[in-house]
This record gives structure tokens, C-alpha cells and sequence, in this order.
């Protein structure tokens, strides 16, 4: 196993970074929290119609030909004077489009600062119980215990196994600290917390060749395939995708798989109106006929994101199966290589069901990434890495709250961040 000597040190530097940069836009926009700055986004437009068609306004040709007329003895002396003009003309557009090019760019690295701190914040905010709950009992144990033993080994396994981090992944995780404590002669438990938050890290990210990225479609729509059990969240996270990439510029549409749950595509429905995306389904209908029409409409209108509803019935793994092979089957016939990404809704208040959610999804079919909902009304935040360890998927998304802004593409430093901001 690969020993990250200084990772604490490197990480600390990281966090560091990411508070000053929280700092700066607090102080750039004089406000007290990152809540109190307004979102923007790079594809607003402050022009009003008016001024477009200011920009844009040409004087009519009848004028033109009357003073063409009434000025033709002087037509060589102005035709001079308009090359003149011309001339001086291009050299001011010039320097006018180098004076907005550069506008522009110090615009977008003004949003990418102000979302950058937004996404800390966020992380921040959405993980406080884990980390009050966590944290302060690991440096707890720090003050309880001065010296390793035993005792201090079996109270630290209890703590990270009521956060959530796994039974399996926690004994996996105190033999490689037990070796590491024994190989480094560590006997101080202040500076073996320091040693827990890199091997936690190192949970998530050894030998780590997982994207946490989206897998987007060189042409035509980027599919992305949603699925988990009902009440995780799911339709609600499609939802706030939609939300997303609208935002992002991108044309969206939602197709109503789940076709015979009560309301299920009525609900979609009026998400897809609330986020002005796209949508298309029918109830009590095959769903893969849905999907298939739904797909259809998508290619017509040129849409860049399709997101697509599952039903979540577990609890008969076969007739689930049955159905996902099919619609897998439709899609990848409708558009090459979809779906892109199928993405598993768990809830991680749930905890270790979640996890076994998972297992049970990836028996099912391809599992490509984790969405991980309501990660901010629990303490046991430590599952992110349960479910790395233990069903090797990454968690491409995590929600943080009930915004439409509170889902958020995983970062692991930030994770880090918003787990041990206290102790760094």
C-alpha cells in the first residue's frame, strides 16, 4: 500500500486555500455569509431589448437616397472622408472588441470565484452535523485517551462505524492504521488524528481510477438514466439536474419512465414546467415505448440532456431487471452508446440500507455513479466512503439541502473540507 507521507500537510494547505477564498468574495461583495451574494450565471443577459435594437438600428434607405441626392457634388470629397472614417471606425471596433473580450473573461472568472465559494459554503453548511458529530468526539477521544492503546483503537472503531463508514470499510481501515502506527512508532493520539484524516482520504482516492465526471455524448443528447427505489429522492434530484444544465445553457428534457406508480408522471411533468424543460410520458403505459417515443422527440428538437425516470420496485429484483435490460436495449438502439451514465438515487439518511441499495442496483444493471441525497439532515456522512469501498462506484453527486442549488457535483476536497474544517 502506497503511504502518503505529509498528506495532512498538503490537505491543510488545500482547506486553507479554499477559506481564503471564501473570505475574498466575502469581502469583495461586503457581506457576512456566502448566502447573501446572488447567483449568477454567465448566460444572463443584462441588455434589454431596447438596447439591441440601439445596437442594431440602421436609418432607413429612403433618407439615404434623398441625402445622397441633395449632396452629389460632394460625393468624391465625403467618399474620401468615409474611407477616412472607415479607417478609424475598424481600428475603434477593434480595440472595443479587445476592450469586451477581456470584460467577458474577467466576468467568467468572477462567477467561477463566486460559484467556487458557493460550493464551499454549501459543503460547509450541508455537512455540519457529521462534522460536529464526528469531529468533536474524534478530538474527544484525543483528549480521553494521550497514548494508543487498545482501549483507544476500540472506542475509534465504534465512532467511525456510527458515522456511517461501513463495518467492512472500517476494518479494513484500522489494520492499514494499526500497521501504520506500528511502521511509524506513532504513540501521540493528537497526531494520530491527523494521521486518520489521511487514511480516510486515501479511502476514496488510492489507487483511484473512478471518474466522478459526466460522461457526456461527443454529439446528439447526453442520456442519463436515473434509477433507485421511491422515496430516495429521485425525481427531485432529475429536478434539480434539469435545473443544472439549464443554467448551464443546455436544452433539457425529462421522459416519464416510471409509468405506472400513481402521479408519478404528472409530478415529472410539472417539474419539467417549473425548470422550462422539455417533457414527455404517458401513464400506465410500457415504459420502454415511452422512453422510445420520448427519445424520438428529443433527437427532433436537438435537445442536449435527456433525463429519464425509472420505477423503483426492488423488492421484485427480476421483473426490475427484465425491465431495465429493455430499456437499456431501446435506448442504446435510439441513440449509439446510451445511456451515457445510469445514475443511483440513494438517500443517506438511510445509511447502511443505502448501501445495500447499491449492491443490490449494481446486480441489476450498470451502475456508472452515486447520486447521494439528503446527505445534509444526517451525522453519518461518513457513507461517501462506505460505498466507495464497499460497491466501487463513485459519488458523481450529493445534495446538501432543499435548493434547487444544493446539488452538487462531489468534490472530494471539498468533502474533506466540510468533514474536518474544525480540526485543520
Amino acid at each position: 500500500m502506497v503511504i502518503y507521507m505529509g498528506l495532512f500537510d498538503k490537505l491543510k494547505n488545500i482547506l486553507k486555500k479554499k477559506e481564503q477564498v471564501v473570505e475574498e468574495v466575502k469581502k469583495e461583495y461586503n457581506v457576512d455569509t456566502i448566502d447573501e451574494v446572488k447567483e449568477i450565471s454567465v448566460y444572463d443577459s443584462d441588455a434589454t431589448e431596447e438596447e439591441t435594437l440601439e445596437d442594431d438600428y440602421v436609418p432607413d434607405d429612403v433618407s439615404l437616397d434623398e441625402e445622397i441626392m441633395e449632396d452629389e457634388d460632394d460625393d468624391i470629397d465625403e467618399d474620401e472622408d468615409d474611407d477616412e472614417d472607415e479607417d478609424d471606425i475598424d481600428e475603434d471596433d477593434d480595440e472595443d472588441d479587445e476592450d469586451e473580450d477581456e470584460e467577458w473573461a474577467q466576468f467568467v472568472k468572477e462567477h467561477q470565484k463566486v460559484q467556487e465559494a458557493q460550493d464551499i459554503a454549501t459543503y460547509d453548511k450541508g455537512l455540519e452535523k457529521t462534522r460536529k458529530e464526528f469531529v468533536s468526539k474524534l478530538s474527544m477521544l484525543g483528549v480521553k485517551y494521550t497514548k494508543v492503546s487498545p482501549e483507544y483503537y476500540d472506542e475509534l472503531e465504534e465512532l467511525l462505524i456510527n458515522a456511517d463508514v461501513g463495518v467492512n470499510t472500517v476494518m479494513n481501515f484500522m489494520d492499514r492504521l494499526r500497521d501504520r502506527v506500528k511502521n511509524e512508532k506513532i504513540t501521540d493520539t493528537k497526531y494520530l488524528n491527523e494521521v486518520i484524516v489521511d487514511e480516510l482520504f486515501i479511502i476514496y482516492v488510492d489507487n483511484d481510477t473512478l471518474s466522478d465526471k459526466i460522461n457526456m455524448a461527443s454529439e446528439g443528447p447526453t442520456v442519463i438514466l436515473m434509477v433507485g427505489v421511491n422515496g430516495v429522492g429521485k425525481t427531485t434530484t432529475i429536478a434539480k439536474l434539469a435545473y443544472k444544465y439549464k443554467n448551464e445553457g443546455k436544452k433539457v428534457m425529462m421522459i416519464a419512465g416510471d409509468t405506472f406508480r400513481a402521479g408519478a408522471v404528472k409530478q415529472l411533468e410539472e417539474w419539467a414546467s417549473r425548470t422550462d424543460s422539455l417533457f414527455y410520458g404517458k401513464e400506465n403505459t410500457d415504459p420502454a415505448g415511452v422512453i422510445f417515443d420520448g427519445l424520438v422527440k428529443a433527437k427532433e428538437e436537438d435537445v442536449d440532456i435527456v433525463l429519464i425516470d425509472t420505477a423503483g420496485r426492488l423488492q421484485n429484483k427480476v421483473n426490475l431487471m427484465k425491465e431495465l435490460e429493455k430499456v437499456n436495449k431501446v435506448i442504446g438502439r435510439q441513440i449509439p452508446d446510451a445511456p451515457h451514465e445510469t445514475l443511483l438515487v440513494i438517500d443517506a439518511t438511510t445509511g447502511q440500507n443505502g448501501i445495500s441499495q447499491a449492491v443490490a442496483f449494481k446486480e441489476i444493471t450498470n451502475i456508472t455513479g452515486i447520486v447521494l441525497t439528503k446527505l445534509d439532515g444526517t451525522a453519518k456522512g461518513g457513507i461517501v466512503l462506505a460505498i466507495k469501498e464497499e460497491v466501487n462506484i463513485p459519488v458523481k453527486f450529493i445534495g446538501l439541502g432543499e435548493k434547487m442549488t444544493d446539488l452538487k457535483t462531489f468534490d472530494i476536497e471539498n468533502y474533506i473540507y466540510g468533514l474536518f474544517k474544525d480540526m485543520m
